[in-house]
């Protein structure tokens, strides 16, 4: 068994003082594998990086909505205003209300996002836009919603089947993600894949014309979508984040220690292997002391190649 391997390293004053290992996968059109670091065969939670194939279960089971809906279906947004007047229009719109989510109430993310803001809600938690449109799956189904997040309702039972269709693995176990619903395990070619297999439907149209609302301001997938054009990109807690171009070509990672601050670096290496540059302002994170930047947080060289 293979297992991760040092990608980024952060120095601070000109010292190293520290690595994030982790493991990485790029895949070509014909799903051949073109780059493969580390373990990318075992399954692992993919996090909030599953939520576009989530959303394609609901397309499956008759959702209808608009495109700015559906990449707030896909989302881990800020909470930002529009982020919760969207999530709250499309309650409404099926009779519904921020009552009936059953995703933990929490502040929104980031400090700008949350200037003013004191009480948690659950429709400002970042998962309210995927627990909207399972609810309103529901509702155009006439399933019923009070255990909407049980794996054994009929809407979670379509959505793993999309998961497995889409990822061309079997589900290898079953847990419940941070926000309550059901996640399942996969390993990083089957996240690849289906990554590979939604950026030319409408999810990844939708994703490509909304970044912000998959994420929010300064946010990694609004800034790679915006960078890089006809991408999508979905992050995922523990270190986990998954992109693919139009042509076909898809990636996914997943940072051995959780660290969100080393994807980035790793993502636009990869890209960088497919011939996209110009992604110098993503690739490098500062690292600050006192306020200042003192160092930097970048790919270790010769990792990714």
């Amino acid at each position: 068994m293979n297992h991760p391997v040092p990608l980024v390293e952060i120095v601070r004053s000109g010292l190293r003082e520290g690595l994030h290992h982790g493991s990485a996968v790029l895949i070509d059109p014909d799903g051949a594998t073109r780059l493969s670091l580390g373990e990318v065969s075992s399954p692992m939670y993919p996090r909030s990086s599953l939520k576009p194939a989530q959303a394609a279960g609901m397309l499956r089971c008759g959702l209808d909505l608009p495109a700015a809906d559906l990449a707030l279906a896909a989302a881990s947004h800020s909470g930002e205003p529009e982020h919760v007047s969207r999530v709250d229009a499309l309650l409404r719109r099926y009779s519904l209300n921020e009552d009936d989510l059953q995703c933990p109430p929490e502040l929104p993310m980031g400090e700008a996002a949350r200037r003013g803001v004191s009480v948690e809600r659950r429709i400002t938690m970042n998962c309210s836009g995927k627990h909207a449109a399972m609810l309103a799956t529901c509702a155009i189904n006439g399933w019923p919603t009070a255990d909407y997040l049980d794996p054994k309702h009929p809407l979670q039972v379509a959505i793993s089947e999309a998961v497995v269709d889409l990822a061309d693995e079997p589900i290898a176990r079953t847990s419940i993600d941070g926000c309550g619903a059901p996640l399942f395990a996969l390993p990083l070619t089957g996240l690849a894949r289906i990554f590979q297999r939604l950026v030319t439907t409408p999810i990844g149209d939708a994703m490509r014309e909304h970044p912000w609302l998959v994420a929010g301001t300064d946010r990694e997938d609004t800034r790679l979508m915006s960078a890089v054009p006809g991408l999508i990109s979905k992050i995922g807690a523990e270190g986990v984040f998954a992109f693919a171009l139009p042509d076909g070509r898809a990636a996914a990672i997943k940072i051995a220690d959780g660290a969100d601050r080393a994807r980035l670096p790793v993502a636009t290496a990869l890209l960088a292997t497919l011939g996209i540059e110009g992604l110098d302002d993503l690739a490098e994170a500062p690292v600050l002391g006192g306020g200042a930047p003192v160092g930097t947080i970048r790919l270790i060289a010769g990792a990714v190649r």
